[in-house]
């Protein structure tokens, strides 16, 4: 039977089992919009490509299957970029599907002419121009296996508008995506060995291939095998933080206790996690040419394995089945009772909250949402100072309640809040943003408005970009430079796009504020005005200052 590319397209996306989309339309793929037509997918229509990418990254994170994400060529895949960049250093599955010029006419520097290979080659696992409309099917179960397999990540096909248009007779795709991945449960027992041995070990879990059942799994074996268990940055649901066995996690600003014992342990089990530069604070935490520990490392890519540290034992397993294998074989210790007692006071001692200055403080709202919001709200963030203050207060007690990138991307916490409003419509799901991340994707309210979206959005609002002048006055002290920023009444703004604002200006409004947020049944946003002085965590701005005296 002919069809035309867009209409190949779609139904492969049918039998691939995707749901929904997410784009910015643009001539150059008006077939594969036409071929969506009929088809069952939901396209979530955005403001921006750097949004929509976004998004398809947060559906991948939250459901383990490719994020789709379709926009135009030239400046629309310029745009995306920024979240195919979020893909492949969080390492989430994605597949971009680019609008491309008549393949008739490259290398004519054509209208919006790219070169998608040369300009994704560094930040996508695979990029590739798909120039046959009978060969459609195979290149999309290719980009499936790909963005899949492995280190997942993101794949980017370019779809050039005249093959889309054009008509075959093509089966579609038949076989599997992906291989059964059954683990190994020989090298289940040598590493339980070389734990059994260890006087001060560590499990440190994150990366992919998580789920709510690998979580409980996690515990139950930290609990025989008398083990502190730490999560890698912006991985904080992988474990319930309220368990005696979780000791915190490896984020940016570190807990100096969890660091040291970073430091000091004999043994680190790492399960899913690369262990790169933010978990080891530049690698200071661990020397890569001489780590002085065991080093025990499940990762599902052997590309991975010992590409920074040389693992004493290595097993290429996907980590919830690996985490599986080793509770089925676990051994009781009883002796590092004291180890797990004494990482957990870190902990606990970390989370008490440290006043900050002003009328409203970060650490009473985050410590509020997390005493107060269901157990299986979404809390999804970008990137600034004020996160730090959500990954040190808010304590997560189920998987899939964290939605923040690794890759520490400004802008990235409303669109994938407003995907994960999609996913889970039944869900509280809360973005946490500061006012310069915030404005960086705000424009996508009108995409929640479009699309029945109601995330929460807490605006934490200091007037600056608050991690970068912290820098800068470690570094030049007194010398502000670039790093103000301005905002508008972002309550007035969000019922301009037809949402709920509120504006809290004293701690004690928030609780009631956020109630009739949430009582307003649409996207809202509460703007939190900071004091000035607010900078981070365990310091303020004049404390900085006049340290650099």
């Amino acid at each position: 039977m002919m069809r035309h590319g867009g209409k190949i397209l779609s139904d492969q996306l049918v039998r691939l089992g995707v749901r929904r989309v997410f784009s910015v339309p643009g001539e150059s793929f008006l077939a594969a919009l036409d071929g969506m037509h009929d088809s069952g997918i939901q396209n979530v229509v955005c403001r921006h490509e750097g949004g929509a990418a976004m998004m398809a990254e947060a559906y991948g994170k939250m459901t383990g299957q490719p994020g789709v994400c379709f926009v135009t060529r030239g400046p629309g895949a310029c745009n995306a970029s920024a979240g195919v960049h979020v893909a492949m250093q969080d390492s989430t599955p994605m597949v971009l599907f680019v609008g491309q010029i008549d393949n008739r006419q490259t290398d004519r520097e054509t209208f919006q002419e790219v070169d998608y290979r040369a300009m994704f080659g560094g930040l996508a696992k695979w990029v590739a121009q798909i120039d046959h409309t009978d060969r459609l099917p195979e290149y999309i179960a290719r980009a499936w296996r790909v963005a899949l397999s492995g280190r997942p990540g993101p794949v980017v096909l370019a779809l050039p508008e005249n093959m889309l248009s054009a008509a075959a007779d093509v089966a579609d795709f038949s076989g599997q995506i992906l291989h059964d991945d059954a683990g190994h449960p020989d090298s289940a027992s040598n590493f339980i060995t070389e734990l059994r041995n260890a006087e001060r070990p560590l499990i440190v879990v994150g990366g992919p291939h998580w789920n709510a059942a690998a979580a409980v799994d996690l515990m139950a074996f930290a609990e025989v095998m008398q083990t502190p268990v730490v999560t890698a940055f912006r991985r904080q649901d992988y474990a319930d933080n309220r368990h005696p066995h979780f000791a915190g996690d490896l984020n940016v600003g570190i807990n100096p206790r969890l660091a040291a014992r970073v430091k000091e342990a004999d043994c680190l089990l790492l399960l899913g996690t690369r262990l790169g530069d933010t978990a080891t604070q530049g690698y200071t935490l661990l020397d890569p040419a001489n780590p002085d520990k065991t080093i025990l490392h499940v990762y599902a890519d052997p590309d991975e394995l010992g590409r920074v540290y040389g693992p004493t034992l290595s097993w290429v397993c996907r980590a919830d089945i690996a985490i599986k294998n080793l509770l089925a074989v676990a051994e009781p210790v009883s002796d590092r009772k004291k180890l797990v007692t004494s990482a957990r006071a870190d902990y606990e001692a970390w989370i008490t909250p440290q006043e900050s200055p002003g009328a409203v403080k970060q650490e009473q709202v985050i410590s509020w949402l997390s005493d107060n919001l269901p157990e299986d709200a979404i809390l999804a963030s970008g990137a600034g100072n004020y996160a730090a203050w959500l990954h040190r207060y808010f304590v997560h007690k189920r998987y899939g309640t964290q939605l923040a990138p690794t890759s520490g991307s400004m802008g990235y916490g409303f669109p994938a809040a407003v995907s994960a409003s999609l996913e889970h419509p039944d869900r509280d799901v809360i973005c946490l943003a500061g006012d310069g991340c915030f404005q960086m994707t705000l424009n996508e309210m009108s995409t929640a408005r479009q699309h029945g979206a109601k995330p929460i959005v807490i605006v934490m609002n200091n007037g600056r970009y608050g991690t970068i002048r912290m820098h800068q006055e470690k570094t030049y002290p007194g010398r502000v430079s670039g790093t103000e920023c301005a905002s508008p009444d972002y309550a007035a703004l969000a019922r301009a796009y037809g949402g709920h604002g509120e504006t809290v200006t004293d701690g004690a409004q928030f609780a009631d504020a956020f109630a009739r947020a949430k009582a307003s049944g649409t996207v809202a946003v509460i703007e939190c005005v900071l004091d000035a002085d607010v900078l981070s965590t365990g310091q303020s701005l004049s404390e900085l200052a006049a340290s650099q005296r």
